[in-house]
């Protein structure tokens, strides 16, 4: 196993990624940082904006809500999200994330353990947007 340094990753440098709604912008991750027990990034989800339906089969996922206000659909059941608050997503829990306000919103993730391969580590439940491009262009 290659030694790992501390690094610094500023959000500006990670490239927009719209494929499931809002903007996730996987920052910490084992290709940007060499992280080797999970990634961390933030998703910024403008006014109307959602984040599809789906689920981690390999990890939990834990969420801390930075600016504006959110709902979360977890396995159906929708719960209000608001700045200072975090929530634990557990393993195989289908979840969705709504923008509910009038700015923009943004929360932090975490996600861990890693799945055995990056491809296994979501599965989505619905189809987005932003799904439905990235099929078209692949």
């Amino acid at each position: 196993m290659a030694e790992q340094h501390a690094r610094i990753v500023d959000l500006s440098d990670i490239p927009h990624n719209r494929r499931r709604g809002g903007d996730l912008r996987a920052m910490l991750t084992p290709t940007t940082v060499g992280s080797t027990s999970g990634f961390m990034g933030v998703a910024i989800v403008q006014p109307g904006e959602r984040i599809g339906e789906h689920y981690h089969p390999y990890s939990e996922e834990f969420v801390y809500v930075t600016d504006g206000a959110f709902e979360v659909d977890l396995e159906g059941e929708p719960h209000a999200l608001r700045p200072g608050q975090g929530l634990l997503i557990p393993l195989n829990t289908r979840h969705r994330f709504r923008n509910v306000g009038d700015t923009e919103a943004r929360m932090v993730f975490h996600l861990g353990p890693l799945a055995p391969r990056p491809e296994l580590g979501h599965v989505d439940t619905e189809e987005t947007e932003g799904t439905a491009q990235a099929e078209v262009v692949s």
